[in-house]
């Protein structure tokens, strides 16, 4: 039988550390050492601090900021979390020199640095192109949705508010009458009395919160002037759709260019649309450059071509695009159906086999109706005549001969299912015979996106947005496993989602900028 070596995990060695000697030469915590103490002025946190004569010593921004972005590569977002490494891990003890900060110093610094953080977010920018790894030549613009620190639950417009906290009252009182009919009856339940206090103290509550933030706070406006709903923990949150669900938190814009990926502009907007966010990203990415030795902000926007999904897509952003001269190129909502290329895309989706199976609804086209255009007459799938609504109706650039159903005729059709939109419709079926196209139809700004999208060469620059914008999403949400806004409010968390994009653009530097 062969012998080994006994050994015993319940043993301590003591060794001495070097700090400086487990900040390796080629990995990440080097270069962000490396770049935090000879690339970055921090002196733009001095006026956060009032100690110069009397006051205790506080830790140094350049320890929080190494921290900090450490934790943050390694998908730490929890300030209690960045105080434990600072204590038990090698590295963080290294790079914090053993100062360990305390949590809420960690979380102070987080939260109430934005300013700064979109200050070092700029420097880093410079360094990067410093560097070379900005080409200036194209930017893909997309957003993220993420959660943040709300809840949904707690979301909606003002009348829906006050209807919930009508509903909270109602069974205040009902909680209140029960326990007055019990007490005529005799001594009640504690177990159960007890509960129900508990209840009836947990929904009063509730029902004050929603009172008092309808009092303190005006309704949310939309981009169009109407009501948005509204978020008692989170007021400039919104409730958007993604393909995981309904969550509550804010969109996180990237404007990223083609050459290494480096984001050059992040924002965080409290919205689920993208509409309307394109012209204040377009603003940041003249902003970032401008007075930049390379180049300025005017010139690289009327230089650069600027790429977005149909997200971005609205008439008002295209004629910006327009009026300020920048080769943009977005697209629109039926841009793939158009795309050749997506013709056969339905075969390779997932289909439900057996019952699950969902059978769209077929609906009768005006191909299924008898029309008779010299007589001017149209005869329905049911056999029933359609009286003449107008013999020539322009719609848009077409005109149309149309036909109404007779209403009596409709209401009691077998097939009136298969014709209508919707069986509760109360109106009759009316089709649309198309009778021409008129000449020299007038060709506006959305047209002539889609023509520019449309052709070889647009399809060729819209191509490259995919590759360039969404791998940056992928990085901080999959590798570094940034997946979650941990602030509330549209400055922290606008701080917060640059002081992510920033680690990603560390990261750029760390892996080709020192080689180059």
């Amino acid at each position: 039988m062969p012998r080994f070596k006994p050994y015993d995990y319940k043993q301590t060695v003591m060794l001495p550390v070097d700090f400086e000697q487990q900040i390796l030469p080629g990995t990440f915590e080097y270069s962000l050492h490396y770049l935090v103490d000879n690339e970055l002025d921090l002196s733009i946190f001095n006026s956060k601090f009032n100690n110069d004569e009397a006051g205790r010593p506080a830790y140094d921004p350049a320890i929080l900021l190494k921290i900090v972005l450490l934790a943050y590569s390694r998908g730490v977002t929890s300030s209690r979390k960045i105080e434990a490494l600072c204590r038990e891990n090698v590295i963080f003890m290294a790079l914090s020199a053993d100062s360990r900060p305390h949590f809420t110093t960690i979380a102070d610094f987080i939260s109430g640095s934005a300013e700064q953080i979109a200050d070092l977010f700029h420097q880093v920018l410079m360094v990067c192109d410093a560097l070379g790894l900005i080409g200036h030549e194209m930017f893909a613009v997309d957003g993220c949705k993420m959660p943040s620190n709300a809840c949904k639950e707690w979301s909606g417009t003002h009348d829906d508010l006050k209807k919930k906290a009508k509903k909270i009252d109602r069974a205040v009182r009902f909680l209140l009458n029960k326990h007055r009919e019990e007490d005529k009856k005799g001594p009640p339940d504690p177990t159960m009395r007890q509960r129900e206090e508990k209840q009836k103290e947990t929904l009063t509550k509730a029902s004050r919160k929603i009172k008092k933030f309808l009092t303190e706070n005006k309704k949310r406006q939309g981009r169009r002037g109407k009501e948005v709903k509204s978020n008692i923990t989170d007021n400039d949150s919104a409730k958007m759709k993604t393909s995981h669900g309904v969550l509550q938190g804010y969109t996180g814009v990237a404007a990223v260019d083609a050459e290494h990926q480096v984001v050059v502009h992040a924002e965080a907007f409290g919205t689920g649309q993208e509409h309307g966010l394109l012209e204040p990203m377009l603003e940041g990415i003249r902003k970032a450059f401008n007075g930049n030795y390379h180049n300025c902000g005017d010139e690289i926007l009327s230089e650069a071509k600027i790429l977005a999904d149909s997200g971005f897509h609205s008439g008002q952003t295209l004629e910006h695009l327009e009026a300020e001269g920048i080769d943009g190129y977005i697209a629109d909502p039926g841009f793939r159906s158009r795309d050749p290329r997506f013709k056969t895309a339905s075969r390779h989706k997932p289909q439900d086999s057996g019952a699950s199976k969902i059978h769209p609804k077929k609906r009768f086209s005006v191909s299924d109706f008898q029309v008779d255009l010299a007589n001017k007459t149209c005869v329905c799938p049911a056999g029933n005549p359609l009286w003449l609504k107008c013999a020539k109706a322009k719609i848009g650039e077409r005109l149309f001969m149309q036909f109404m159903g007779y209403q009596a005729d409709c209401d009691r059709c077998a097939k009136r299912s298969q014709c209508l939109r919707d069986i509760r419709q109360k109106g009759a079926r009316q089709v649309n015979v198309l009778l021409e196209t008129l000449s020299s139809p007038k060709i506006g700004i959305i047209e002539r996106m889609k023509q520019k999208i449309d052709s070889v060469f647009g399809r060729h620059i819209y191509g490259q947005r995919l590759g360039i914008v969404e791998p940056v999403f992928g990085n901080l949400r999959e590798t570094l496993g940034l997946r979650r806004f941990s602030l509330r409010g549209r400055t922290k968390v606008d701080g917060q989602w640059k002081l992510m994009t920033m680690l990603h653009n560390i990261g750029k530097i760390h892996r080709y900028g020192w080689t180059l």
